[in-house]
């Protein structure tokens, strides 16, 4: 059987920072390409290029690290057919895996033991036509559901999406993230707090530590 190949813009080591698992040392494992154009997107730089790398060798790379968390990314790691092998290969070995995604293409064929990190889109993110609901039957109490708000009326919005998608009764844990730059994280928490939401929220780690260099 042919080994998987897949397009890889970058595998690193750092902190996680986001999820529940903020600030545990995880690899990364950034795969090029994405369907979608986020007015909040900080990793532009993965739409295209990067290198085409064997299953192998991307196993490889991750097992340098010798680390317990690894987090496949994006771009959007589910545009690229050959993630699910990855995500597969991954869990197989032993290794705590998270999976980053949109919530724009199905999450039907995750392996079941991959700790599913989806979005939901919101208005000001321009894409939330690309929110593909049926996903939110798929998840369970080891998966997390993210917003990331850019404003008063996005948060309404997400709110919103709490009751009429019955999100707090999923299990999964439930995460607002305030998009830099377009709100203040003290005003996202306060809103919060006022409208005692049942939800984490979540500051970028890693951009307070490195800023927008990749790699971090």
């Amino acid at each position: 059987m042919t080994d998987p190949v897949l397009r890889i813009t970058e595998i690193f080591y750092s902190l996680q920072g986001e999820s529940s698992t903020t600030g545990l040392p995880t690899v990364f494992v950034r795969l090029t390409g994405c369907p979608l154009r986020c007015s909040y997107c900080d990793t532009a730089y993965a739409f295209q290029g990067g290198s085409p790398r064997p299953l192998a060798e991307v196993l490889a790379a991750v097992a340098e690290y010798r680390a317990r968390h690894v987090t496949v990314t994006g771009g959007e790691p589910l545009a690229q057919r050959e993630s699910l092998a990855l995500l597969q290969a991954l869990c197989e070995r032993g290794y705590r895996v998270s999976l980053e995604t949109s919530g724009a293409l199905p999450v039907t064929e995750v392996d079941p033991r991959v700790h599913i990190i989806l979005d939901i889109k919101t208005p000001a993110s321009g894409e939330v036509a690309r929110n593909l609901w049926s996903n939110l039957p798929h998840l369970g109490a080891k998966d997390e559901i993210k917003f990331v708000i850019c404003d008063r009326a996005d948060y309404e919005w997400s709110r919103l999406q709490l009751d009429r998608h019955r999100l707090v009764d999923s299990g999964a844990e439930l995460l607002f993230s305030p998009a830099q730059g377009r709100v203040e994280p003290r005003a996202l928490a306060e809103w919060i707090l006022a409208d005692r939401l049942p939800v984490r929220m979540q500051v970028q780690l890693h951009k307070i530590l490195w800023g927008d260099a990749p790699g971090h």
